[in-house]
């Protein structure tokens, strides 16, 4: 029968407080033929689960994840973060370290409290799954310059805030840049599997309008875009499994499907090390 929803979460990897809220998350969801079912905003890990539950089909649900899930070293880089840079560093793409001793772990926190309800996690080297309520890790960047539909051949869009030191007019840059990456992304109406921005108001209104230049407006929307991303990574790796994807730390001793992997898409020249710098 296969999965019938995706969902991507563009999580917020840090809990919030007493004294100050969680960051916003970006949520999405897809059916099997690329039409947005829900996209928005959630705030915290309960939150998000809240609008998991009523969102996800039960039993045929896979979620990617923008956030680490498992996280079991001690200290230093996750090898699948490693194998990030290894595989996408040519294309301007590499991972932020996660350990133990990190800070902000919502995406542990998030994991736990969605197998407590029935959900599995799935390190991906056995395959897509076919059935079940199953969450998986992805990365939104190797999305972009491992899917040749969206045309990033050279290296990846610079959307995100660059550095701690911008350069002057950077922010009027940066919204022409996610306007680019917004055209680009209703170009995959057309593609296999697709993806239909227009489908939902949310979504479309990222077709109708400017990207914003004040941060906060843009952070908004760069959230709900990444989000979108892992749905449609997720419906990707659910159609085309290892033809089209790539399971990044699979050197892992963790037993079958605990291991902490990000699932990427990937062209032929990133896999095993090929796209490095």
């Amino acid at each position: 029968m296969g999965i019938e929803r995706f969902i991507g979460i563009d999580l917020a990897w840090g809990h919030g407080g007493a004294r100050a809220r969680p960051n916003e998350t970006g949520v999405a969801a897809i059916d099997g033929r690329g039409r947005v079912i829900d996209c928005g905003w959630t705030r915290g890990v309960e939150e998000t689960t809240e609008w998991l539950a009523r969102t996800a089909v039960d039993g045929s649900t896979l979620v990617f994840v923008d956030a680490p899930l498992v996280v079991d070293n001690p200290a230093g880089q996750r090898p699948c973060e490693r194998d990030v840079g290894r595989r996408y560093g040519r294309w301007k793409v590499s991972a932020n370290s996660t350990n133990q001793g990190s800070r902000h772990q919502a995406g542990v926190l998030l994991r736990t409290r969605l197998q407590e309800s029935g959900w599995a996690y799935d390190d991906g080297r056995g395959g897509p799954p076919t059935d079940g309520l199953v969450m998986s890790e992805c990365y939104p960047y190797t999305t972009l310059v491992g899917a040749a539909e969206l045309g990033y051949d050279q290296e990846r869009p610079r959307y995100k805030r660059p550095g701690r030191k911008p350069p002057q007019g950077w922010r009027a840059t940066r919204a022409d840049t996610c306007d680019e990456l917004i055209v680009r992304l209703s170009g995959l109406a057309e593609a296999d599997p697709p993806l239909l921005l227009a489908s939902h108001p949310v979504s479309h209104q990222l077709m109708t309008e400017p990207s914003p230049e004040r941060d906060a407006l843009y952070k908004h929307r760069e959230d709900l875009i990444d989000a979108l991303l892992c749905a449609w990574t997720a419906a990707l790796w659910s159609r085309h499994g290892l033809t089209r994807c790539q399971v990044l730390g699979t050197d892992s001793p963790a037993p079958p499907g605990q291991a902490p992997t990000i699932i990427a898409s990937a062209r032929q020249e990133q896999r095993r090390g090929d796209g490095a710098n």
